[in-house]
């Protein structure tokens, strides 16, 4: 890593530090007036660029509103962006009064963007021998970079000076204008030559030079022999004009005038008294706590350390410690030998609580290969242990089967509470090496999701940023990236142990910060102790269990779709007339609304007609050729996802396809899936039964499905107490008949089919927040009618109607809704200004509560159903799949009656609701028969 020199002049791409923090810290943080978390941000990050670096001259510098000279000279320049969220407009003015208030000079000049301010004043800086730092995530700017001039990137806190420059784009910073002009950027609209990606570009620069050296030697490029090297020449000519307007657009002006030079931008004293003012007013409790505890509001680096001179806290509304942690990775072990290695497991032993890590050869739980181990007992105190690093000799390293042996007592101890962050993957980990993971006490990514499961992403080094300010070291910066990236095996150890140890440090320290809050709510604690965590060794099982399949079934499948495929496309050619690209948004834009003429219904942020898939749909009830299109896409998608990838999925060891489960990624609690994902199998279509069909049962077992019948709406008479809802439950009245009754003012027995049907979309629109509209649309009826079926429903369901309108009063007073066991559901929209946010904010308000608890109750069902297989033991009944309300099994054949009124009545029990809950079971020789 580059070196940083002293006292630079730091220049601050505030605008690229807007849009990371608006995006990066929780949407929920809020004055009670306007949204604050971008400000809260873009400070927390200043203060972290002030805490790491020592200098008296520093600069942020944001975009000014209004166009600027590009667009004169490319009116389409930057028109694909959208316009900035209106939750984020209305936070600059705060910010910039946060900053002048900090002292810092602050600059926005019309007519320029921010990178011309930029490299105005890193020019004249580095022309008068001034050393200069930039602190932006825009990789144009390595243009600027020379002998005086060095990046550091906002995201990753990677320095880079010339031969950075070099390492990472392959070219000098001379030529970076050129590799942009060639490539063009999407994002900025920037044309560039069609044809020239980064390969193609680079190897141009590299074999002959600049722009201008490649148009005076266009005959040079052919011999270079890239691919597509012999028709290079012929394109470099037909779009010259593109390329040297791509080559002005990208060139970031030296020259503008301005009214402050680099030896003028002197950082000042903070206004206290205004800080006071405007952290009380952002609701910045700690910031303000230490103003006035007499503190400066702001930290500055230590000159001689770079660590800080204060012990300065910060909060976001909600009230979570995320004050800075200083950490020493210079104190992080390395075990090579024995004696430090039993050294160690005495304090693995002593320990309350460790946090474990596993390093290993691919992120595959069924093939991973254990590389290391990594422990932290304390905070700061952590070391590693290689056991199969490629480069080292046996006596350099513990032998893999020699430590193992030795954690297994330990690990296998239900007593010893340990601590991860994804501790499934390293529980599936160790299970390929004979040890059962036991004493999951902790896991901090399913704390920070139970805290706020929309409050950002839940990975390690996105916790570590939120809660810690600590940028870790990223897993690209000691192994690479692309094709050439090194397996951790195939990395040195000066850099794997300080990366390893890392992990089980930072995993300790946030478990602390986390506990402490998740502790402090009771229902919040009770969701992660006797939820989530329990839930990590069910689901490990789960996954390395998998589930046979029949790959010839889904090849013959595929056969048929691509048959179909063919047929569809041909269609569509004579529909329009014309051969086109299916799926490209721009041929079919052109062809839908202007050469077809159809009505558009909704446009994208830059303008253009939308083809996505809601206005497809809605064309598709009046026109042949989106009807067509939709089914293509479709199909195309089963086919490319599911008849064509899973039999690559299937375990050569195994013979099974095994997903992966994540329990931190949907707001609701919901599980979802991945690799394959099996929650998107289509069950109401032909195609999507026929690949569920391919999901079978070995020889003497058959395939058992068992799934909660209509729990959402269980969950809505109990959580509305409507007396006519819950008398429907209670009775086992058909519920979608008995809706239709009361609409319709007849009895249960003289509700038609197609009564039933609209009766049904109505129980299950209210649940969605779907309007008379929506449902209009749906059941392709007037939107009169509709709207009188809605206001007969609320009329026979009144309790239904009161508890939307105090669900919505609550969401938008507390910001937040709970399932019945106390899942908090976060709403960052709710108090938003913009209309359509805040109207879905609130029908996900409605919704939620009943998503979150029917995922609370499976979770409860799969911890119950898990207990008694485990205590069974005998290898007659595996739990396959958990897919939204359903549990799929393999169950021995000459046990399925029993076992299967076992899992029912499990089900059953796994919560206590004012109506009963019923599971209902099938089974099959397949999962499709199982329904």
């Amino acid at each position: 890593m580059a070196n940083i020199p002293d006292n630079p002049l730091i220049l601050i791409d505030g605008s690229s530090y807007l849009y990371r923090a608006f995006h990066a810290y929780p949407e929920t943080m809020s004055n009670g007036d306007i949204p604050t978390n971008a400000v809260y941000g873009v400070v927390n990050m200043l203060r972290s660029m002030m805490r790491q670096f020592s200098s008296d001259r520093m600069a942020v510098v944001f975009d000014a509103k209004g166009k600027t000279f590009r667009d004169d000279m490319y009116p389409e320049y930057k028109a694909n962006r959208p316009p900035m969220p209106d939750d984020l407009r209305c936070q600059i003015e705060p910010l910039h009064n946060v900053i002048r208030a900090m002292g810092l000079p602050l600059i926005c000049v019309p007519g320029v963007e921010a990178d011309d301010v930029i490299g105005t004043l890193a020019y004249q800086a580095s022309q008068a021998g001034m050393p200069v730092l930039i602190s932006t995530g825009d990789k144009d700017m390595a243009q600027l970079v020379d002998d005086n001039v060095t990046l550091i990137n906002t995201m990753t806190n990677v320095v880079m000076d010339r031969d950075g420059v070099v390492e990472k784009f392959g070219i000098p910073p001379e030529l970076i204008i050129d590799y942009l002009a060639l490539m063009g950027d999407k994002v900025d609209n920037i044309p560039g030559v069609p044809g020239v990606g980064d390969k193609t570009a680079k190897a141009l620069l590299q074999g002959i030079g600049s722009l201008e050296k490649l148009y005076e030697n266009l005959d040079d490029i052919a011999p270079l022999g890239f691919r597509g090297s012999k028709t290079m020449a012929q394109k470099l000519l037909d779009n010259k004009d593109n390329a040297m307007l791509s080559y002005e657009l990208a060139t970031i002006k030296l020259d503008v005038e301005l009214e402050e030079t680099p030896e003028s931008l002197l950082k000042n004293e903070p206004n206290k008294d205004e800080l006071i003012k405007l952290y009380g007013q952002l609701v910045f409790k700690s910031w303000l706590n230490e103003l006035l505890d007499g503190g400066s509001g702001v930290v500055e680096a230590d000159e001689k350390s770079g660590a800080p001179a204060s012990s300065a806290k910060s909060t976001s509304t909600v009230e979570m410690d995320t004050s800075a942690v200083t950490i020493d990775r210079s104190q992080y072990e390395t075990i090579l030998d024995e004696a430090t290695f039993y050294t160690w497991l005495e304090k693995l032993k002593a320990a309350d609580v460790f946090a474990f890590d596993t390093e290993t050869d691919s992120l595959d739980y069924m093939v991973a290969n254990l590389v290391g181990l990594s422990f932290a007992t304390q905070e700061g105190v952590a070391a590693y242990v290689p056991v199969a690093h490629d480069y080292l000799d046996a006596p350099q390293q513990l032998d893999r089967d020699w430590v193992l042996a030795q954690l297994k007592p330990i690990l296998e101890d239900d007593t010893q509470a340990k601590v991860g962050q994804n501790l499934k993957y390293d529980a599936s980990v160790l299970a390929r090496y004979g040890i059962e993971m036991k004493g999951i006490k902790h896991d901090t990514m399913l704390a920070s999701y139970v805290y706020n499961s929309v409050g950002g992403k839940h990975d390690m080094d996105s916790l570590a940023l939120r809660f810690l300010q600590h940028s870790c070291i990223s897993f690209e910066q000691i192994a690479g990236k692309g094709k050439k990236q090194l397996t951790f095996n195939q990395i040195e150890l000066d850099q794997a142990s300080p990366y390893a140890a890392e992990d089980a440090d930072v995993t300790l320290r946030l478990h602390n910060r986390l506990m402490a809050n998740i502790e402090k709510d009771e229902q919040l604690k009770a969701i992660y102790e006797e939820i989530e965590v329990p839930l990590v060794p069910v689901l490990s099982r789960i996954e390395r269990t998998g589930v046979l399949i029949d790959d010839m079934k889904l090849a013959a499948q595929s056969q048929e779709i691509a048959q179909r495929l063919d047929e569809l496309e041909q269609k569509a050619y004579e529909i329009a007339e014309q051969e086109f690209n299916m799926n490209s948004p721009k041929q079919l834009q052109a062809l839908l609304f202007e050469k077809m003429g159809l009505p558009v219904i909704k446009k994208t942020p830059s303008g253009t007609p939308s083809t996505n898939e809601e206005v497809l749909q809605e064309l598709a009830l009046d026109y042949p050729l989106p009807k067509l299109i939709l089914e293509y896409r479709g199909l195309a998608k089963l086919k490319s996802t599911y008849t064509d990838k899973l039999p690559k999925m299937i375990n050569p060891e195994t013979g099974r396809v095994h997903t992966s489960y994540h329990q931190a990624v949907t707001a609701t609690g919901r599980l979802s899936s991945t690799d394959p994902n099996l929650q998107n199998i289509p069950i109401r279509n032909d195609e999507g039964r026929r690949i569920r069909q391919a999901f079978i049962a070995p020889h003497g077992y058959k395939i058992m499905a068992v799934d909660y019948s209509q729990i959402e709406l269980r969950i809505m008479a109990h959580l509305s107490g409507d007396k006519a809802l819950l008398d429907a439950f209670q009775q086992g009245k058909d519920i979608h008949a008995a809706t239709a009754a009361e609409i319709m003012g007849t009895t249960i027995d003289q509700v038609s089919s197609e009564q039933r049907r609209r009766a049904k979309a109505v129980n299950f629109g209210l649940i969605y927040g779907m309007s008379a509209f929506g449902l209009a649309k749906q059941l392709g009826i007037p939107r009169g009618e509709a709207q009188d079926y809605m206001n007969t429903y609320f009329e026979r369901y009144p309790g239904v109607m009161q508890y939307m309108e105090d669900t919505r009063s609550a969401a938008a007073e507390q910001g937040y809704v709970e399932t019945i066991f106390g899942r908090r559901l976060h709403l960052p929209e709710i108090k938003s200004r913009n209309g359509m946010r805040r109207k879905a904010a609130e029908r996900a308000a409605i919704n939620a509560p009943m998503q979150g608890t029917a995922a609370d109750i499976i979770k409860k069902a799969m911890l119950l159903v898990d207990e008694w297989i485990q205590a069974e033991g005998d290898g007659r009944v595996k739990l396959l799949m958990q897919v939204h309300d359903e549990l799929v099994f393999e169950v021995q054949e000459s046990a399925l009656t029993e076992i299967e009124s076992k899992v029912q009545q499990l089900m059953e029990s796994a919560a206590a609701l004012d109506v009963p809950l019923v599971a209902e079971a099938g089974h099959g020789d397949n999962w499709d028969q199982a329904h």
